[in-house]
């Protein structure tokens, strides 16, 4: 599970661009809290203490501890916009967690056992599919990543979400259908992929009929003539 995160935080007197605005120019990035069923909550946090969070790499995948007037909130993050051109943080959004609450996250999936896969062993390449898996989550047990092993994959073979041992207390939000995660597969293939590709887009003059390329010289005859005139 990924470490819960503790983020100071002060309450917001003011609403609207303008006030925004000014706190953004104090080093401060406006933010709210909602759900819980209560009344969202709009506070201030420290731009930078937001940025050195979001640099950990697991700060959406956390609970985050918003510490507000003598109190401790509970919260998941949902959203931090970045601004379009500076990619500073412009605004943050934090879902209020209740007692025994599920949450949907999406948690980074890591390989291992590499080592044990004949395929790759063969020259293989792993196709990753998906880097993330969406979960719902019981809100106190957020895994921080997923560990797949490809022990004993061939090539051609494929890991689908059924395989996966889900840590206790996450199960897959998809539950439709049996998706694919990766995919092992040989590199001449890729080649084979790449090289079809090229020989569609390259098209050879022997390859077009030969009236076509009668009435494109006839074309470019008559257009001299006209110059010429």
């Amino acid at each position: 599970m990924s470490d819960a995160l503790n983020l100071p935080a002060e309450a917001r007197e003011r609403a609207g661009k303008g006030a925004s605005r000014a706190l953004r120019r104090e080093g401060r990035v406006p933010a709210v809290i909602y759900g819980g069923k209560e009344e969202p909550t709009p506070i201030h946090i420290e731009e930078k203490e937001l940025v050195r969070q979001l640099m950990t790499g697991h700060f959406m995948n956390s609970i985050v501890k918003i510490e507000l007037g003598g109190k401790t909130i509970r919260t998941l993050p949902k959203d931090v916009a970045l601004h379009p051109v500076t990619d500073r943080p412009v605004h943050a959004d934090f879902f209020r967690l209740a007692r025994d609450a599920k949450v949907e996250v999406s948690v980074p999936v890591i390989f291992t056992n590499e080592e044990g896969s004949p395929g790759l062993k063969k020259g293989g390449v792993l196709n990753v599919v998906r880097h993330e898996l969406e979960l719902v989550c019981e809100a106190d047990k957020i895994p921080g990543e997923i560990e797949i092993s490809v022990e004993g994959k061939e090539v051609g073979e494929s890991i689908h979400i059924s395989e996966v041992d889900l840590p206790e207390g996450s199960v897959s939000a998809i539950t439709d259908r049996d998706f694919t995660i990766a995919t092992l597969v040989a590199p001449s293939a890729l080649k084979k992929s790449e090289e079809e590709g090229e020989e569609e887009t390259d098209v050879d003059a022997d390859a077009v009929p030969a009236t076509e390329q009668g009435e494109d010289a006839d074309a470019a005859e008559e257009q001299e003539e006209k110059s010429a005139d």
